[in-house]
């Protein structure tokens, strides 16, 4: 199965951006098949933003990220 996951533009240099997956966490991603600038939401997969998502729908998928995180946490305790 693959994911894709919501992240945060905090910069831009090139077909490179720095994207934020929430809480700190920071990666570099190649933004070459998406038309982006700082402070869009792009959904992740591989390394490479595939896709330019609306705030709203971004943010609501990081949402049930979380929320299905927290629910196995719980499990597993």
């Amino acid at each position: 199965m693959c994911l894709a996951i919501p992240a945060k533009v905090v910069s831009l240099k090139e077909d490179r951006a720095c994207v934020d997956f929430g809480e700190g966490v920071l990666r570099e991603v190649n933004v070459a098949l998406v038309n982006v600038k700082i402070g869009d939401y792009v959904l992740v997969h591989a390394g490479y933003a595939i896709q330019v998502l609306d705030e709203e729908e971004a943010l609501e998928t990081l949402r049930l990220w979380n929320e299905l995180l927290e629910a196995e946490v719980r499990t597993r305790q």
